[in-house]
């Protein structure tokens, strides 16, 4: 199934590597990203791998590292990446 990413999402995961590249190097990014790709091509194949956080939006969440979940949402032709989310943040701003 396609995977496309939303441009809120796209804006969360750029913060993201700012923020390891500024405060961890280069490496965090390289080892982010690559969690990422790979859990995105899991994704791909197993689209419901995710836990249902949101069941009136039908939008799932998938805890990404120990600081990052990722909420998305499937439809019939597609999966659709919606947030990067800090759980360090107040749980209230996901606005999702």
């Amino acid at each position: 199934m396609k995977i496309l990413v939303s441009k809120r999402a796209n804006k969360d995961f750029l913060r993201i590597l700012n923020y390891l590249e500024y405060n961890w190097g280069l490496g965090s990014v390289e080892k982010f990203k690559s969690i990422t790709n790979d859990f995105l091509d899991i994704l791909e194949s197993f689209p419901e791998i995710g836990v249902m956080e949101f069941p009136e939006k039908d939008i799932r969440g998938f805890q990404l590292t120990w600081q990052t979940r990722v909420f998305y949402t499937i439809r019939s032709t597609y999966i659709l990446i919606l947030a990067f989310f800090d759980v360090r943040q107040n749980p209230k701003s996901k606005n999702l």
